[in-house]
Order: C-alpha cells, then structure tokens, then sequence
C-alpha cells in the first residue's frame, strides 16, 4: 500500500483491558506468594523413666547387668527404663559388690565391664 508522506500511521490500543493503579502496583510487585512457614521440627517421644527401683526391677539389675560386656550408665538406663541418676547409683551399688569393674571413668561417661573370673581371685 501507497503512503501519503506526511501523515502517521494511526495507533490502536492493545488489546488488554485498562487496569487501574493499584493492579499495576501489585503486577508491578512481582508473584509474592505466602510467607514461608518455619517447620516446628522433629517432636522427641518423652521417656517415662522410673526415677526408684522397685523390686522387679532390682532384680532385673542384678541379674542381667552383670552379664552384659559393655556397662555404661547410659545402657543400663535404656535397658531397664531408669532415668540416667538412678542407673550411676545402680552402677555404684554392683561396683560396692564386686559384680563389675570399672574400665574408664570421666566426669560425662564411665564405663565398665563384667567382673571376671580371674579379677575375682586376685
């Protein structure tokens, strides 16, 4: 097609509609989703350890901690569901009672092992 030379050709409109000011502040704003949420982390199970022996248990003590190779306070409270201060003080009795020996001891962990035949001549 044949153009005159002095006029402009006309413009039309975009097609869109017309948005008002506060939807092109918010276009404008970029995809703002929902705050993150922070997880509330990983719930430990609570332990319902006995903090006195009663009498099964103590027998529980006596008969199965002595046999066991590795005897440290953490284990016999695992083992016989007694809080960590109630095992130290098992540990303490067996010990008075020459059931086991003592292997290492350090203010965070003590460890020991079974009485052996050998040890008990002595």
């Amino acid at each position: 097609k044949h153009r005159s030379p002095g006029r402009t050709p006309t413009r039309t409109m975009a097609k869109t509609e017309i948005k008002s000011k506060a939807a092109k502040a918010k276009a404008a704003a970029g995809g703002k989703s929902k705050k993150k949420k922070w997880s509330k982390g990983k719930a430990r199970e609570k332990l319902a350890n006995a903090v006195l022996f009663d009498k099964k248990t103590f027998d529980r003590l006596l008969k199965e901690v002595p046999k066991m190779k590795l005897i440290t306070p953490s284990g016999v409270a695992e083992r016989l569901k007694i809080n960590g201060s109630l095992a130290r003080r098992a540990i303490g009795e067996l010990m008075a009672r020459d059931l086991i020996r003592e292997v290492s001891y350090h203010s965070a962990q003590s460890i020991y092992t079974r009485a052996t035949k050998a040890e008990a001549e002595e």
